[in-house]
């Protein structure tokens, strides 16, 4: 019993000193790019021993492939909030709004991803022809039935999903951009809140439906 403790302890103390690192090299892969990090700059953030970083993580191209995995997963976990069996206004709100909130949550998660994107997409671009590609196709087309049955109006349903994603995850891309607009200060909770209906809004009276 003794030794699986031991073992247990150990385990968490990876998992967080992995998590550690990792959240830190989010944030300076965000802010600086992959060519501008460094492991030193990430083990500063992380407040940790250099040593500590190449424990984990061999090489900063290690770390970054982690990161990258990682916002893959948060993407995914978004992307089942589209429940296709809600109906239109009912899937295309929930989205909505869980893509917002990882903007909010996962503001440097969302940069990554974007430049990740701008250079061609080096690491994920498996994922792009796989699994978002497969996706995309499934929600592109239960939008043309929703549009055949006369649910929503006629539009072009891969250009709708570009929408969401361009529009949503701006208030994480251009943070900064809004802050400065916004007095330099980050949205309130009540900010945030009118930003998702309004987004919501937006979208969803372009294509003939209601918000409420």
């Amino acid at each position: 019993m003794k030794n699986n403790t031991v073992s247990f302890q150990k385990f968490a103390k990876r998992s967080q000193n992995q998590k550690i690192i990792l959240d830190a090299a989010e944030k300076v892969f965000a802010e600086a790019g992959f060519a501008g990090a460094t492991t030193q700059l990430i083990a500063d953030v992380a407040n940790l021993p250099k040593a500590n970083v190449h424990y984990y993580f061999k090489t900063k191209q290690d770390i970054y492939r982690q990161v990258v995995y990682n916002i893959f997963d948060i993407w995914m976990e978004a992307a089942s909030a589209f429940d296709t069996e809600l109906g239109p206004r009912e899937a295309l709100s929930r989205y909505i709004d869980k893509k917002m909130d990882l903007a909010r949550s996962h503001p440097y998660g969302s940069k990554v991803w974007a430049s990740e994107i701008i250079q061609g997409a080096p690491i994920i671009q498996d994922y792009l022809e796989g699994p978002l590609k497969e996706w995309s196709k499934d929600r592109s087309k239960h939008i043309q039935e929703w549009i055949d049955n006369g649910e929503m109006d006629a539009i072009d349903p891969e250009h709708l999903l570009y929408m969401i994603w361009s529009t949503t995850q701006h208030y994480a891309d251009f943070a900064h951009q809004i802050e400065t607009l916004n007095s330099g200060e980050p949205f309130s909770e009540a900010q945030w809140q009118t930003a998702k209906l309004s987004v919501k809004t937006i979208i969803l009276k372009g294509v003939g439906l209601s918000p409420t």
